[in-house]
């Protein structure tokens, strides 16, 4: 905990609009002091992002604008200071993490180059020094292999790892500030565990002050000495952790709380329907190597005789870190990819080793909801149009198509005028209830849904979550969620099966796998979890 002293960043009645003149905050006040993390919490579009951008000075020129207030770093008013003043301080006195490392990162120079450019930029160290300084910056952030590592590119990194690189290229120069943008929002939960034990260890060795952004609760509740929440531009409650998060003032606050998945796992369901929709049988996938000369290196096998089936009506979980085999399971499931052996039975039907031909009767009979709405839903067709297209290709003509559109659009909580609208019309969450839609749209007996919900806000997520709940009770379709949020699958799932390294380590009903865990890797898992030792909904109640 920070001692009382002068606050490092002080940002008061920060008031940001459009160009157009539309407020975006209004009037927001918040402060850190040296050696102190808070976090800023709220839904997506609350101002939490812009907030630090204006910190930072990197607010798009020509779509926003600083309209008022103050912002202090170490003394210093930055909202007045000059263009080069506040290239100098990036990088050196503040710092930035961004959700992203992908984006971030440059995919065409290697590791070493991008963190040496960072050295060039604010040090008069010569090569030798940079080279050196940047493999101490990788050796911290507990990388293995750094002198593969510093000339490796993004693409042939884990998520992950990348993430370390970001945090790496951050505190290279021992900024006195870092801003953390949802830096593990799209991680599992040990990776998750690393980057936030990374982030704590890092700011103790060098007593960096840390503004964590996250609509993550249960990150907040492991990481925050205080906590400022916003929303729809303006700050309603901040104060010391243990009492915003324990005795939350305000209503808005308590809703957040309120729309955390617990983590111990729902109530059984009566078991429904007898019939097996999907019978997966010792499914094995391997990827093969890259040829060499005259011969092909060895293949990755990413999934190895993996076996569970699926009753009408329910749920099941797969869950593991990123590169267990979750999602090439689906990609089999769904015949994006051909299996190398096994079966996968749709109502019975091995679709596994179907031509295209064969497959086409049965691919309405298996559809997927996938993690980006952004990207799967096209930005140059409406609704209606993504909405219909399935049922025409087999052979539903245009009026009845876009009737059933217009139910499903009612069914998932949007208004039937939607339709004549485009994706970026829409929020996160309401573009991934028009990709549930689509994959309702041809009426299919499972749903494979790929972290359908990992990038969406908690009181979205909510939202989601009960919305799939209900169709599912609805209509009868069996699910298969792709989680690495075991939150989310204890309050979803019926069944959990958990992989590791391609191989499934445990499976069994909710309450057995996530309940009372048996394999060490599944309670690795679950020690793992942000914010376990919180009962958030208790806080929500108070």
């Amino acid at each position: 905990m920070a001692c009382e002293q002068a606050p490092l960043l002080q940002v008061e009645n920060l008031r940001v609009a459009t160009a157009e003149g539309r407020p975006i905050l209004h009037g927001v006040s918040f402060h850190i002091q040296p050696g102190e993390t808070l976090c800023l919490v709220g839904e997506s579009g609350s101002g939490k992002s812009v907030a630090s951008l204006a910190t930072l000075g990197l607010l798009p020129k020509g779509a926003l604008q600083v309209e008022g207030g103050t912002i202090t770093f170490a003394g210093e008013a930055l909202l007045g200071a000059s263009a080069r003043r506040l290239k100098a301080l990036r990088g050196n006195r503040v710092a930035m993490i961004f959700q992203e490392p992908m984006t971030a990162l440059n995919p065409v120079l290697s590791v070493g180059r991008q963190i040496d450019e960072v050295l060039c930029c604010h040090t008069r160290l010569d090569a030798a020094e940079r080279r050196a300084k940047t493999l101490d910056a990788l050796a911290q952030v507990h990388l293995p292999d750094i002198q593969r590592i510093y000339g490796a590119y993004p693409h042939r990194l884990s998520g992950g790892q990348r993430q370390r690189i970001m945090i790496a290229m951050a505190l290279v120069l021992e900024p006195t500030l870092l801003i953390a943008d949802e830096p593990t929002t799209a991680l599992d939960v040990t990776t998750q565990q690393q980057i936030l034990t990374l982030i704590r260890e890092l700011q103790q060795r060098h007593g960096t002050a840390v503004l964590f952004i996250t609509h993550d609760m249960g990150v907040v509740a492991d990481i925050a000495d205080r906590v400022c929440v916003m929303h729809q531009g303006q700050v309603v409650e901040q104060g010391a952790a243990a009492q915003v998060l324990g005795q939350p003032r305000q209503a808005y606050t308590r809703q957040l709380l309120a729309a955390v998945p617990a983590l111990a796992p729902r109530a059984p369901r009566a078991a429904g329907s007898a019939q097996v929709v999907l019978d997966v049988v010792e499914l094995s996938m391997v990827y093969p190597g890259p040829r060499r000369l005259l011969r092909r290196s060895p293949g990755t096998c990413a999934a190895d005789q993996v076996s569970f089936n699926l009753t009408r009506g329910r749920t099941l979980g797969i869950v593991g870190e990123s590169g267990s085999g979750k999602s090439t399971v689906a990609r089999c499931l769904m015949r994006l990819l051909t299996p190398s052996a096994g079966a996968v039975r749709v109502t019975g039907k091995d679709i596994s080793e179907l031509s295209a031909a064969g497959l086409k009767p049965h691919r309405k009979r298996i559809q997927m909801i996938f993690q980006d709405p952004n990207r799967s839903l096209n930005p140059r067709r409406s609704i209606a149009q993504s909405l219909i297209e399935g049922p025409m290709n087999y052979g539903i003509d245009r009026a009845e198509a876009l009737t059933r559109a217009q139910r499903l659009l009612e069914l998932v909580g949007l208004p039937a005028d939607a339709l004549g609208r485009y994706p970026h019309q829409f929020s996160g969450g309401q573009r991934q209830r028009i990709a549930i839609a689509r994959a309702l749209a041809m009426e299919p007996d499972v749903i494979v849904a790929d972290e359908a919900v990992s990038a969406l806000d908690v009181s979205v997520q909510a939202q989601v979550l009960e919305l799939l709940d209900g169709l599912q009770q609805r209509l009868g379709v069996a699910i298969v969620f792709i989680t690495h949020d075991l939150r989310v699958a204890a309050q979803l799932c019926d069944e959990v099966l958990v992989m590791r390294r391609g191989q499934v380590v445990e499976y069994g009903t909710a309450a057995q796998v996530l309940g009372a865990p048996q394999h060490t890797y599944t309670q690795q898992l679950m020690a793992a979890v942000p914010g376990k030792a919180w009962d958030f909904s208790a806080a929500a109640r108070s």
